[in-house]
């Protein structure tokens, strides 16, 4: 296949960083490209020189699309051109319908006014096309994020796509809507159109992709064809995106399992709005000092709902049962009490709930527990700096101060933000909801590491996942849900990937 796109010597500096340094690629027409490397590596950043949002004259090197040089100024430059780039962070306007989402800059209209039948016909056609089953009128706010993804591409489609850059367009999908977008990929090709896919999913790149080029430390390392002689493994991605083999994805742990901290007994938490829906139904569980315990389930099992709830409710107030730390009964309906009692709660979605991203690294770090650096209500700014850069220094977070904005980390970095602002709690329970979700597999081993050493140092730690080899590398007991209820309790080491599925699926008795 002749190339469609290729990038020559690509360089592109911010203050004190080279964030790319000669990048060469290139993408055959009609292919499916996919693009590896750690947090960091540079490949979000190639993807908006390419797009335009970095424009042309703020980077070195050349861009040849269609046989033309070109030098994008803006991201409607590069639409003209048919380069559509659908950032991680969906650019949709909530309270808009889908076809004015479609069509938002792009109207439908004749002598000025919009024509809402043509837009809404040709949105209807769009949706058809990405295999999306609404109405054009539908808000975005009423949709779900694999349902925002396909309006994402259906926008892409109406300004006449060559080339769709996807940055991990799958990082917030559950297994299904990551298989629709996925045979969505596959039907576009067929159609013609090139993609560039960024994802930290390996197992999703080796199903989808094509081609595979690794960045590692804003350089290309090399471009790897999926379907050649040899089959190319999850493992030679892994060598190649991190320099290394990774002969074992978790690091050796040996526990040292103490006294129980953390027990819940039929723990029963209802919808907030519809109190007639039961999404925790009497839940026993129990985590021990120095215990890493794992909470499996599909998507909609409960095990968020569980975890926030236990969290001094921070998901509703209708809910019952008991809990007991240390062996003694306790009432939590606030976070406040929560943290005050020892139990800290990190997130799954870190960007929206775990960080302020406008704030730095220090008042981030800080945040849970103010108490600690402050006298009479007056925050000690020396003590902040000091001990946020300990937690730094600690957590390997990769920032040249702690007066680095957390929205400039990246996402491997601002989970160990995340976690620092957890241990400055001094937390004795710590609940870990999909704590390495779109972090690279490097940065994962890093994160695990840390996860031993909370264990080490005799904290409860409860590990919500959806990649159940996580679980099994990382947890000495694990919890599967289904329906709302705990369905089994298995060891470490009798757990298999098909023995947590047969409890993750089991039917609620009638």
């Amino acid at each position: 296949m002749s190339p469609i796109l290729e990038m020559r010597g690509i360089t592109k500096t911010f203050p004190g960083v080279k964030a790319l340094q000669d990048v060469t690629m290139t993408v055959a027409r009609g292919e499916v490209h996919a693009i590896c490397g750690e947090n960091g590596a540079g490949k979000s950043t190639l993807m908006k020189v390419l797009s335009g949002v970095y424009p042309h004259g703020s980077y070195d090197g050349e861009i040849v699309f269609e046989d033309q040089p070109c030098q994008f100024r803006t991201i409607r430059d590069s639409e003209e051109r048919g380069i559509v780039i659908i950032h991680q962070e969906l650019a949709l306007s909530p309270y808009l319908s889908i076809a004015e989402n479609i069509f938002l800059g792009n109207e439908r209209s004749k002598r000025g006014v919009i024509s809402w039948t043509e837009t809404n016909k040709q949105a209807a056609d769009l949706l058809a096309r990405v295999g999306l089953d609404e109405h054009p009128d539908t808000k975005i706010i009423d949709l779900g994020v694999g349902k925002q993804q396909l309006v994402e591409i259906a926008k892409a489609l109406s300004k006449r796509v060559k080339l769709l850059i996807l940055d991990e367009p799958t990082a917030a999908l559950n297994d299904e809507d990551s298989a629709h977008l996925l045979d969505l990929i596959r039907h576009l090709r067929e159609q013609g159109i090139t993609s560039i896919i960024i994802s930290h999913k390996l197992n999703e790149i080796a199903a989808i992709a094509d081609t595979t080029t690794i960045i590692r430390d804003g350089r290309s390392i090399e471009t790897l064809d999926m379907h050649g002689a040899e089959p190319v493994s999850e493992d030679r991605i892994i060598r190649g995106m991190v320099g290394r083999d990774l002969a074992h994805r978790f690091p050796a742990h040996t526990p040292s399992i103490g006294a129980e901290i953390l027990r819940a007994e039929n723990w029963t938490v209802h919808h907030p709005i519809d109190r007639s829906r039961t999404v925790v139904d009497g839940a026993a569980l129990v985590v021990r000092a120095g215990e890493i315990v794992g909470l499996a389930g599909l998507m909609g099992a409960g095990r968020t709902e569980l975890a926030m709830s236990i969290f001094g409710h921070s998901y509703g107030s209708n809910i019952s049962g008991q809990l007991f730390l240390h062996g003694k009964p306790v009432t939590i309906r606030s976070v406040d009490v929560a943290i005050a009692h020892g139990i800290a709660y990190a997130t799954e979605d870190r960007k929206h709930y775990g960080l302020n991203l406008i704030e730095d690294i220090k008042r981030n770090t800080s945040a849970a527990q103010l108490s600690r650096i402050s006298r009479f209500g007056v925050v000690d700014a020396a003590k902040e700096i000091t001990l946020a850069d300990q937690y730094r220094r600690e957590m390997k977070t990769k920032a040249e101060s702690v007066d680095v904005p957390a929205g400039k980390l990246s996402g491997g970095n601002q989970q160990k933000v995340v976690l620092s602002k957890w241990l400055f709690a001094e937390p004795d329970v710590l609940i870990l909801d999909e704590p390495t979700r779109g972090i690279d597999v490097g940065a994962k081993y890093e994160i695990y590491e840390i996860i031993n050493r909370l264990a080490d140092a005799g904290k409860a730690v409860l590990v919500i996942s959806s990649e159940l080899p996580e679980l099994l590398g990382v947890c000495d007991r694990i919890y599967a849900m289904s329906q709302g209820r705990i369905t089994g309790e298995i060891a470490r080491a009798e757990a298999t990937q098909e023995g947590l599925m047969r409890y993750m699926t089991m039917e609620k008795k009638a």
